[in-house]
């Protein structure tokens, strides 16, 4: 969304002023009131009014000069450096240059800014004046300052100070022929175009000079400016050439501005402002960034105070990047009405200040923009809040949510349009609800028994009322208008039947049974029981006059089950009321709930446990006859509903597969057929009771391992459970492998050419038939694994030695530690620093590697042959890198070491 177009900025304040704003009289100078307050922001001057001044007149600015005062136009106001900010309410900002047109200039160090605003109230003659003086002082001038404000743009650079200039009134230079001053302007656009001092001040340009600097300022978009896109951002530019007439005789200074139209994005919630990291209209050769700074209405803030408020400052490639969350207090949300849809926008004045030195002439140049940013307008349409209680007889209903300037005028009811004064006398409250954040809802009660109400009878025992609603909203204020329709129903009937609603918790059903207008003359049905008095006090029955309630405990025998999970279990509660004279059906209830029940589990050592459910949909199962796939392997105990079984993932016909990410152990419990010995569990035709238990462990450097169990029932399925497997990479502290670094003891300090040891460990496991390989190991100077630049360690399983720092695999053996020697790999190297042009880059290296775990059962190929193995390709892959895998392997992981610091004294 671009900036709009600054030069009329100030029409737009002076209308929203005369919409309905004043102050009432005060004075700053010579002591200040509260609600306006003059300070110094740099080298600007701000001036703040809030709200509290505002009582809806119109409002003129007047400068100071000399003795009398002018009047700031919006055309002298851009020409001079005048520029002023307002939001809808009144919250007012002026800001002026310090090197303005009618300011008090002593040697460009103290500044003097003296303002007059007057207040038109209710006629021509009824003003009231508020004074305001203020002195800045400002010694940080740049030898190039470029100052990018709403309305204009200013540049200035240091020019030698004359001896006797030692006073001077800043003001519009005149049109006398004297021999010292500035004698005409060159502009470029890129075309040049000379002009006289006096034709470019009456074209609306400003030049001038002060003790020590040579000033211009320019409008926005006037015939000598020109647009230009700086790394995609859209810049208005100024270039100019000032010819100085002195007595020594005639100077020229070349002076540039640029100042950004665009450069935003916008996201739900966050704005990003981007300015070219280099603006190239204003920079020749080649520069540093030596300081950037962010502020807010002007005024900058430090990195505390932006942490707090979430705003951030920071630098790409080629940009510096402002983001701003939307909301942050330091702005404000504004109602619109885009084709009588409720938006809203956000409005923030962000400041950023970049000094910038060149490499070669070392001179700086001071980079300043005040760039007030308003969001693309933001649909937020009103959710209606139908509230309403049939019992009750009135409808309850509340609307929004809007912010404050929205403000509910009239609503439309059948029969005709009334106030909100008026809904209320006729007894339909209408209210505005306000929240701590501003916000508010309106909420409307409207009884069922008057004229504004349509009545239907569509049974005999039913009425359907119907409410239709239109709100009328105004947005203030500018007094747009907003509407937003509502039609509500609400039905009765003379006779109520009892009703059942129900809730889970973690362990029961809660069933609430209303009874209705015809007491308990009915009978209540659980689960296919009558709930007869001992149910009843199984179930804790309480009732009163109106309602009763039962508990059902979820594994009751009342309960169906429907479908097991690895971490749950669905289980559905069947209730009813019916009357026991006509035998109809008066209300029912299905209620399903998951329950908190682990089924499956997979266990690091190998062991995994499986709970098999009977359910619904296999309703002769015993449970006690199922077995996994090795038939002798029967439930360690079971009852008429669940069986539960626990073995090894070696054991019970387990099988073991391999696949990309992870490696599976699979079982199966299932319902076996056997006619032996005239033994018959089922026959053939009954439902397929079969469960699949699947544990997938998932392998990486930081223990991270899922697992899924899955069934194959005749309905129902089971889904996923967890366990957990690690790879780690440690430093030893010497050759031994005995002791390790700690967490804590990082970084490490080594001397340069220091051995290190590395130990890589398949940890968590008991399957002898894994094995590790190191395929690929490196160094870097970043904790990213993929940044530059990087030294190889270990390529393609084989240690590297493409320099004097080889690496060397050392033998691990079975020791007090050490039970399964092929889930170990060690490794040591010699301690070394990145050297670039016989700099050391960086005194800290990180190690990382790729490994493969390897099914020692299976065929081997590629590099689960061995840690370097295949001898015959030892030439090959010597020059291999990672990205270029050696093996085919599927099951591959990434791992990394803490940071290792060279100490550099020895």
């Amino acid at each position: 969304m671009q900036q709009p177009k600054r030069l009329f900025l100030w029409n737009l304040i002076v209308a929203l002023f005369a919409l309905g704003q004043a102050w009432p009289n005060m004075m700053i100078s010579p002591q200040p009131s509260s609600g306006l307050k003059a300070d110094c922001v740099g080298n600007l001057m701000r001036l703040t009014l809030d709200e509290a001044l505002a009582l809806g007149n119109q409002l003129e600015v007047e400068a100071l000069n000399g003795t009398q005062y002018i009047l700031l136009t919006p055309r002298l106001a851009a020409q001079c450096g005048y520029s002023m900010e307002s939001d809808p309410w009144g919250n007012t900002r002026i800001y002026t240059s310090l090197l303005g047109c009618f300011v008090q200039n002593k040697d460009d160090m103290m500044i003097g800014v003296g303002l007059k605003l007057k207040i038109y109230r209710h006629s021509p003659s009824d003003v009231i004046s508020h004074h305001v003086a203020q002195t800045c002082s400002y010694t940080r001038w740049a030898p190039r300052e470029i100052l990018c404000d709403r309305n204009y743009m200013e540049v200035s650079r240091y020019m030698a100070p004359h001896a006797e200039e030692d006073f001077q009134l800043n003001t519009i230079p005149g049109t006398s022929e004297d021999v010292s001053g500035i004698w005409k302007m060159t502009f470029f656009t890129p075309e040049p175009m000379s002009m006289v001092l006096k034709e470019a001040q009456q074209a609306g340009y400003s030049a001038m000079t002060t003790a020590t600097r040579v000033v211009v300022r320019s409008p926005y978009n006037t015939a000598e400016t020109y647009s230009e896109a700086v790394a995609g951002v859209p810049m208005e530019v100024l270039k100019v050439s000032i010819y100085h007439k002195a007595q020594d005789g005639l100077s020229v200074f070349n002076l540039a501005a640029a100042c950004p139209t665009g450069g935003l994005l916008f996201t739900e919630d966050l704005i990003s402002w981007h300015v070219p990291r280099r603006v190239t209209p204003l920079l020749d050769g080649s520069i540093r960034l030596v300081e950037m700074n962010m502020g807010i209405n002007g005024l900058r803030l430090d990195k505390a105070q932006m942490a707090a408020k979430g705003y951030y400052l920071y630098i790409t490639d080629f940009y510096i990047i402002v983001e701003i969350p939307i909301g942050s207090p330091d702005g404000y949300y504004k109602s619109h009405a885009p084709d009588f849809q409720y938006h809203i926008t956000y409005t923030i004045e962000p400041m950023l200040e970049v000094f910038w030195r060149a490499d070669q002439t070392q001179q700086d140049t001071r980079y300043k923009i005040l760039f007030p940013i308003t969001t693309p307008p933001m649909p937020r349409p009103p959710y209606t809040d139908d509230r309403t209680v049939p019992e009750m007889r009135e409808f309850n209903l509340y609307v929004g949510t809007f912010l404050h300037d929205v403000e509910l005028r009239n609503i439309t009811f059948t029969t005709g349009v009334l106030t909100v004064e008026e809904s209320n006398a006729r007894g339909f409250t209408v209210q505005q609800h306000v929240f701590d954040n501003g916000t508010s809802v309106f909420s409307i009660k409207v009884p069922f028994d008057t004229d504004v109400i349509f009545k239907h009878n569509p049974e005999v025992l039913v009425t359907t009322y119907t409410l239709s609603v239109v709100f009328g909203f105004v947005i203030l204020p500018e007094e747009s208008s907003l509407a937003h329709a509502v039609e509500l129903q609400a039905s009765l009937q003379d006779v109520v039947l009892p009703t059942l609603t129900g809730t889970c918790d973690q362990d029961q059903f809660y069933i609430i049974v209303k009874y209705g207008s015809q007491g308990t003359n009915f009978n209540t049905m659980v689960g296919g029981l009558d709930l007869t008095p001992e149910l009843a006090e199984a179930y804790k029955f309480k009732g009163n006059a109106t309602h009763g309630t039962i508990k059902v405990p979820y594994a009751a025998t009342s309960s169906a089950f429907e479908l097991i999970t690895t971490n749950s279990i669905r289980a559905r509660l069947d209730v009813l009321v019916w009357d026991p004279i006509t035998n109809w059906i008066l209300s029912d209830l299905f209620l399903a709930c998951y329950f908190p029940l682990t089924t499956t589990r997979c266990y690091p050592n190998g062991t995994i446990s499986a709970l098999a459910v009977k359910v619904q949909s296999v309703p002769n199962l015993d449970p006690s006859w199922l077995t996994l796939k090795d038939q002798s392997c029967t439930p360690v105990s079971s009852n008429d509903r669940f069986a539960q079984f626990i073995f090894s993932a070696d054991s019970c016909g387990t099988t073991r597969t391999f696949f990309d990410n992870y490696m599976m152990y699979e079982n199966e419990i299932s319902l076996y057929y056997n006619t032996e010995k005239g033994l018959t569990h089922t026959s053939p035709v009954d439902p397929e009771y079969s469960q699949t238990v699947s544990c997938y462990y998932v392998v990486n450097a930081t223990q991270t391992i899922a697992f899924h169990a899955k069934s194959r029932l005749y309905e129902p399925k089971a889904e996923i459970g967890s366990g957990q497997m690690t790879v780690q990479m440690r430093l030893a502290t010497d050759s031994s492998y005995q002791d390790f670094y700690e967490a804590e003891d990082y970084p490490v300090e080594k001397y340069l050419r220091e051995p290190l040891y590395f130990e890589v460990e398949l940890v968590q496991s008991t399957d002898p038939h894994l094995a590790l390989i190191l395929d690929n190991c490196w160094a870097t100077l970043q904790k990213e694994r993929t940044s530059l630049p990087s030294w190889d360690i270990i390529v393609a399983s084989c240690a590297y030695s493409g320099d004097g720092y080889a690496t060397v695999f050392n033998t691990v053996s079975v020791d007090d530690r050490v039970s399964v020697p092929s889930r170990y790999k060690r490794f040591s190297m010699k301690m070394f620093a990145f050297i670039q042009e016989k700099q050391v880059l960086k005194h800290e290296v990180y190690v990382h590697c790729d490994l493969v775990i390897c099914d020692t059962t299976s065929p081997a190929e590629g590099i689960c042959q061995g840690q370097c193995a295949n001898l015959a390709v030892k030439g090959t892959a010597k020059q291999m890198r990672r990205g270029q895998r050696s093996t085919t392997s599927t099951h591959q992981k990434q791992i990394s070491s803490g940071p290792i610091t060279m100490n550099s004294f020895q």
